[in-house]
């Protein structure tokens, strides 16, 4: 017995079943074939794969952990993840093609942008209601909130501007112009700076808030590969202000960046169009959904280091990490 009891502690450490194991469940959206795949933290191992809307691609958990949030971009709605009971319970009001969404720091309202009206609809998770429609740039596709809540930004690709806008007004009260094709928007916790990607200009424009002004442009080199195929979509900063992580698209790399110096400290090779990120709770992991592999990484932070490539769906677009 106490031979078997040992064989199985040593495949549960094999498995991160015991030192390191997260709790957490990763979701994943797959754009192409209208599904999220469900992944185990412990394990790392995907667990099921559950039928969604058409052409699912922004995903965020609710401010209680119990329901996710998914843009169905082509059915034009906000679909309801019941995370108890592992299936869809309702839906949002979105306008068109709703790609990207942020929640209010209280988990109240829901911010989307909105690509083909160039709008960013307000919406009550908990009554259901559109609250309003906010008038913003052409192809908006980034939002960002302060984490005091007053201040949303969303960037519009066609427009080339983070549009800063009033959470009690609903107004636009700054434009800031940055590269062209902006994607990915990112406040750091302290209120700061936002972080905007570029995904043609091929950089990171680190906007300080206070001011409004940009601070500082990060570009990006990669040995032996053309600057075209530098694309930084999603960005993600941890907690600490120490170090930021961005996509690069079609680089199929993950930039390693010291914020506070902003030096590109590293890259990461992971899977085939890098898109988005979302860290787990602890940000010990950061895990990485790559569109063209139909696979996700996954990015020990501590030590820097892809540990391992998880095969989901078709195209997988966006993540979430429920603890």
């Amino acid at each position: 017995m106490k031979i078997r009891l040992m064989a199985a502690a040593a495949a549960l450490i094999a498995a991160g079943g015991f030192r390191g194991a997260a709790a957490e469940t990763i979701y994943v959206t797959n754009e192409k074939d209208n599904t999220v795949t469900v992944v185990d933290g412990a394990t790392l191992e995907v667990t099921k794969t559950i039928p969604v809307g058409q052409r699912p691609r922004g995903i965020t958990l609710s401010k209680d952990s119990k329901r996710l949030f998914i843009c169905a971009s082509d059915d034009n709605e906000i679909q309801v993840f019941d995370i108890a009971k592992q299936e869809i319970v309702g839906t949002l009001p979105s306008g068109p093609d709703p790609e990207q969404f942020i929640l209010a720091p209280a988990g109240n309202p829901l911010y989307i942008a909105n690509e083909d009206d160039n709008m960013v609809t307000v919406v009550d998770v908990d009554t259901g209601e559109k609250v309003t429609e906010i008038p913003v740039g052409v192809e908006p596709e980034g939002m960002g909130i302060s984490p005091d809540g007053k201040i949303l930004v969303n960037t519009s690709e066609t427009t080339n501007m983070a549009h800063f806008i009033d959470t009690e007004t609903h107004e636009i009260v700054d434009n800031v112009l940055v590269d062209p094709r902006p994607r990915f928007a990112e406040f750091t916790a302290d209120g700061k700076q936002l972080w905007v990607t570029s995904e043609i200009g091929g950089s990171v424009n680190v906007i300080d808030t206070a001011t409004r002004k940009v601070i500082k442009k990060i570009g990006f080199e990669v040995q032996g590969l053309n600057a075209e195929a530098i694309q930084p979509v999603g960005v993600r900063v941890t907690r600490d202000g120490k170090l930021a992580f961005v996509a690069m698209g079609p680089a199929n790399r993950v930039a390693v960046i010291d914020a506070q110096t902003f030096e590109v400290k590293d890259y990461l090779l992971v899977g085939q169009r890098v898109w988005q990120m979302a860290f787990n709770a602890d940000e010990s992991r950061l895990y990485t959904t790559n569109g063209n592999s139909n696979d996700i990484s996954v990015i020990d932070v501590a030590n820097l280091e892809v540990t391992k490539s998880i095969t989901v769906g078709n195209q997988p677009w966006g993540v979430a990490v429920a603890p």
